[in-house]
């Protein structure tokens, strides 16, 4: 049965891509403002087509220029986030070779960033801060690598304060806010520790053997939380900015993960999303 799904998943979203990337192709060449939303409603597709749920606690920011410091699952994080609003990814180089997922990268207008190379950093935070001029939300996953879903890595500091220092303009600010990404529910039921490396990809996993996984299995609960907006200036100790943030993020991911809720939250659910091989219930361990 999973197999059957996950081909007509990916029949309909192949079907959907091709129609999509040569009007993405054209509206960044004509510079259409198209270019923003045309990348969110593949996403908020995928997302349903998948059966991927997404509950929000809080809302992104509204200022701009926006930094948006995230925690990093998996590849579905990406899906998650450009199903929500109009944002560009911050990616390492590797991304940009590979089949499709490269592709689909450029078209949503990432910045990729070589880790290896130290001196590239200038160029790259000069590309990100003309992007945040420009009024671009930009995704940074400032771990730097995917985790195994249950725990935050240190927040690494470089690109967070790189980007500040590119806009260039002393007295300009920069909003960077934490979000945090929680992989809660499978089938209805609480994921739980050991089940959570079916939605995380870190390590040496296979790409194309989890993909088809996640496709074929569907039914995921996952859930963002938007912390408070940090108004960073010139001069600030991006350092201090980065623990501030990595704590936050975690704080947030913990609560997420052990199912503890803010009562004056009201979590919003995409009910676009829905779950295409039905919920089941039963009593389950919690993460």
């Amino acid at each position: 049965m999973t197999r059957v799904r996950a081909a007509y998943v990916l029949a309909v979203l192949t079907i959907v891509t091709l129609a999509a990337i040569p009007l993405q192709w054209l509206a960044l060449r004509a510079d259409w403002p198209m270019k923003r939303r045309l990348p969110l409603l593949w996403h908020k597709i995928a997302c349903t087509l998948v059966g991927i749920r997404v509950r929000e606690n809080g809302a992104p920011a509204q200022e701009r220029p926006l930094l948006i410091a995230a925690n990093h699952v998996s590849w579905i994080d990406i899906t998650v986030l450009g199903s929500r609003m109009p944002l560009s990814f911050i990616a390492k180089s590797e991304v940009a070779g590979w089949p499709v997922f490269g592709l689909f990268a450029k078209l949503q207008r990432s910045v990729f960033v070589d880790r290896q190379r130290r001196s590239a950093t200038g160029k790259v935070a000069e590309e990100i801060g003309t992007r945040l001029s420009d009024g671009d939300a930009m995704v940074l996953f400032a771990e730097g690598t995917s985790n195994d879903g249950n725990c935050v890595l240190p927040f690494r500091s470089a690109l967070i304060g790189a980007a500040r220092h590119a806009m260039g303009d002393d007295e300009a600010k920069v909003w960077i806010q934490p979000l945090s990404i929680a992989y809660t529910r499978l089938h209805g039921l609480p994921m739980g520790r050991q089940f959570r490396p079916h939605v995380a990809w870190y390590g040496d996993m296979e790409m194309a053997h989890h993909f088809l996984s996640v496709v074929g299995e569907g039914a995921i609960d996952v859930e963002l939380t938007w912390g408070e907006p940090v108004e960073v200036a010139d001069g600030d100790d991006r350092k201090a900015l980065a623990r501030k943030l990595e704590e936050e993020v975690r704080r947030m991911t913990a609560a997420a993960l052990n199912g503890r809720r803010d009562d004056a939250s009201h979590p919003r659910i995409d009910d676009g999303a829905l779950f295409s091989n039905g919920e089941k219930t039963a009593n389950a361990d919690a993460a």
